[in-house]
């Protein structure tokens, strides 16, 4: 039996306003160990774009640093699954992450943006805890009928609505 995988620990701070939930990183991202290591994926071009940020030109560290700094987590709703590849639906024995450690741990967010439908299935959880939550279209390359542009515009909205860039 293959060994489950594991996820990372939540990219938070105590004055996260606003955090992104992923499903569970592919495999691109699980060998280098960070959120949308994929070069197709086009969350750290989106992000950038809405918050102002070459984020695309910064080092991983770097690009991290940049989203705290303007109140922007990043998590997944599972912490550990099997899988072969990188879809979504491929994930089996999903072990959920525990998503009440957000509002512990950053007790001002606002909203929870959950990044495509498999993370999703769990915004009945982010709402539950008292933040607004949104369904928003993955930025994996999966994803290739939503075009960058809908995608980007989607994200600003919620970006937005969670006041967010702060002038």
């Amino acid at each position: 039996m293959t060994p489950p995988l594991e996820s990372f620990p939540p990219l938070l701070r105590e004055d996260t306003r606003l955090v992104v939930l992923g499903s569970f990183p592919g495999i691109a991202s699980l060998q280098a160990r960070g959120y949308y290591a994929h070069p197709r994926n086009q969350f750290w071009l989106i992000v950038g774009q809405i918050l102002g940020e070459p984020l695309t030109e910064l080092d991983y560290p770097g690009r991290c640093e940049r989203l705290l700094d303007h109140g922007v987590g990043l998590w997944d709703v599972y912490g550990a699954c099997t899988r072969k590849g990188s879809l979504d639906s491929a994930i089996r024995n999903a072990v959920p992450n525990d998503l009440a450690r957000l509002t512990r741990e950053a007790p001002g967010l606002r909203m929870i943006l959950h990044n495509g439908a498999e993370s999703a299935r769990r915004i009945r959880e982010s709402r539950a805890l008292g933040v607004e939550a949104l369904r928003l279209p993955s930025t994996s390359p999966a994803n290739a009928r939503t075009s960058l542009a809908a995608k980007r515009e989607a994200w600003a909205e919620a970006f937005a609505r969670a006041g967010l860039p702060r002038d």
